[in-house]
């Protein structure tokens, strides 16, 4: 690969999260400077993770049931 980049999967790795995690990153625009050279990407070495933007407080389990059906 390029000097000063890694692959999906040695970000993968490093970050210790999942590859295709990583190519969503990248398709979304997550990563700054990352490239697209065909199908692969390229990743600056540099690059820091990510903010984690999925909901884990929970405030989300079970939601249908907080709404009350009403029959009219």
């Amino acid at each position: 690969m390029l000097v000063g980049y890694l692959t999906v999967k040695e970000t993968a790795e490093k970050w210790n999260i999942n590859p295709r995690t990583v190519q969503t990153m990248c398709n979304d625009g997550r990563i700054p400077n990352a490239k697209k050279f065909g199908k692969a990407w390229a990743i600056p070495d540099d690059a820091e993770k990510p903010v984690d933007k999925r909901v884990v407080s929970g405030e989300y389990i079970d939601w249908r049931s907080k709404y009350e059906k009403t029959d009219t």
